[in-house]
């Protein structure tokens, strides 16, 4: 079985989405097969890929809810597999408070077809709550992405720390493969120092390199493509594929 990767960070706004498909990009262009399953009610990760959340018949809810099987909702966008989200998911997570085995659920799920794929990518919502543990549970490393902020290095202990719990609980494999500095200002010395003392302050180490702030990864979700295919010589869609090619390096 190939790598499963949760991406989460329970602070909004940090780029999870847009690292968790940048990242299955430049993996893909390096020839690997690549899986991406939308974890999050919000369906940003949909979005980002050109689809309509709201016209999708079936979805990571309707696995979530045991109406169907991954490779039945799993569709084919631009080389990359993805298992889409709609907003429906918000209502799974009150289904799966009074279901046994809750925290297992998503593994289950990704256990018949993570084989078939390199990497699986788990865009975690923005919480802590039971879709996100589902993914750390189900995913063999968790990634974090931050923003070098105050209150965005403030998420990373609170996101360690539920990894611990989920380590204790449902998955004492789960290794942390590290964080990711993403829209970086180096001219700030805020960023500079929350980036040096991320690895101290909370013992995870930071993937080479840091992902510099551009308007053009934030334009990318809008033509439906990464960056890398948007703005493929931008010093972001650079920097993300040398972020590939560290991740593939610590696997």
């Amino acid at each position: 079985m190939g790598a499963i990767i949760a991406v989460a960070n329970q602070k909004g706004g940090v780029a999870k989405t847009t690292t968790v498909h940048t990242l299955s990009a430049a993996l893909a262009q390096r020839g690997r097969r690549v899986l991406m399953v939308d974890l999050d009610p919000q369906a940003c990760l949909t979005y980002s890929v050109g689809m309509d959340p709201d016209r999708e018949s079936l979805t990571i809810h309707d696995v979530m809810l045991g109406r169907a099987k991954a490779d039945e909702v799993m569709v084919e966008v631009d080389g990359l597999s993805l298992v889409p989200s709609s907003i429906d998911l918000a209502g799974s997570e009150i289904h799966l408070l009074t279901k046994t085995g809750r925290e297992f659920v998503l593994a289950s799920a990704l256990r018949p077809v993570a084989g078939e794929f390199d990497y699986t990518f788990i865009d975690c919502g923005p919480s802590l709550g039971i879709l996100t543990i589902n993914g750390l549970t189900a995913a063999s490393h968790a990634l974090i992405p931050f923003q070098c902020e105050t209150l965005s290095d403030r998420g990373i202990g609170q996101l360690v720390e539920t990894i611990e719990d989920v380590r204790h609980y449902t998955n004492p494999d789960l290794a942390v493969l590290g964080g990711v500095a993403t829209m970086f200002d180096g001219r700030t010395r805020l960023s500079r120092a929350v980036l040096e003392s991320v690895e101290e302050r909370h013992g995870i180490s930071v993937l080479p390199p840091p992902i510099p702030k551009s308007v053009r990864v934030a334009e990318a979700p809008g033509s439906g493509v990464s960056v890398l295919d948007h703005a493929k010589r931008s010093k972001s869609a650079l920097a993300y594929r040398e972020l590939a090619i560290s991740l593939e390096v610590r696997i």
